[in-house]
């Protein structure tokens, strides 16, 4: 039997999400954003691409202003105003410096003490395979958090211009991973979340048809993803995360 959660640390005020996809952070960890945001704590978003190849009946550019506009309207249902994008390609971002780099700036810019990404191994619970994309963001953020608070891994640039080093990250907080946290969350908080990953409407369509209802999707897939956590966190409505403390 897999051990019960322990209550993710709240010792901070600042959080910075990384993910690859607009919609990435909403299957889930939007609830959690939501309890944060109700309590006063500052998130800001970071999105390595725009999901510019993620619907198959819109050419890249159209389909990047459209997951653009729903993940603002999407991160606004949760209380964050501010959302970043990276402009890395859809479908083959790669793992390397450039990306630790452009994280690691970011890092430096919004100075949280606590960063989230999604799961960055190779498969979802073992048995689905994850995207490369998410592999390769989730573990540049975790190498960022680092990264950012060295300033001879990425000197600011002569001159100026460049956010001073970082190195105020305590943990990095992985959703959709082995959890080790979780975050308990309110009706109100999963309400926000379940509105929140609703506004991704041209994305869910595409997964489920002109006759989907992306609300009833999104309420469904939310209260699941909160249930399972719920089983090891004291029965309580909760988002798992895997914890890597620094």
């Amino acid at each position: 039997m897999a051990a019960d959660l322990a209550p993710l640390p709240d010792d901070w005020g600042r959080a910075l999400a990384v993910v690859a996809h607009p919609d990435d952070l909403e299957y889930g960890a939007a609830a959690a954003v939501a309890e944060w945001t109700a309590q006063g704590r500052e998130v800001a978003y970071l999105l390595a691409t725009r999901g510019e190849a993620g619907i198959d009946t819109l050419e890249p550019g159209e389909c990047a202003r459209v997951r653009e506009a729903e993940q603002r309207a999407s991160a606004a249902a949760v209380g964050v105003t501010a959302v970043e994008f990276l402009d890395h390609r859809d479908g083959v971002v790669e793992y390397g410096v450039p990306l630790r780099r452009d994280i690691a700036l970011a890092i430096r810019r919004h100075r949280p003490e606590l960063v989230v990404t999604l799961n960055h191994t190779d498969t979802w619970g073992g048995t689905a395979w994850n995207s490369p994309d998410h592999c390769a963001v989730g573990r540049a953020v975790l190498d960022a958090a680092g990264d950012a608070g060295n300033r001879w891994i990425f000197p600011p640039a002569p001159g100026g211009g460049d956010p001073e080093p970082w190195d105020g990250v305590r943990r990095v907080a992985v959703a959709g991973a082995d959890p080790t946290h979780a975050v308990a969350v309110s009706q109100e908080s999963v309400e926000r979340a379940v509105a929140s990953l609703a506004e991704h409407r041209a994305y869910i369509t595409a997964l489920t048809g002109p006759d989907g209802d992306p609300a009833a999707y999104a309420r469904e897939f939310v209260a699941g993803v909160l249930a399972r956590s719920a089983e090891r966190f004291g029965g309580r409505s909760s988002v798992a995360f895997r914890v890597f403390e620094r």
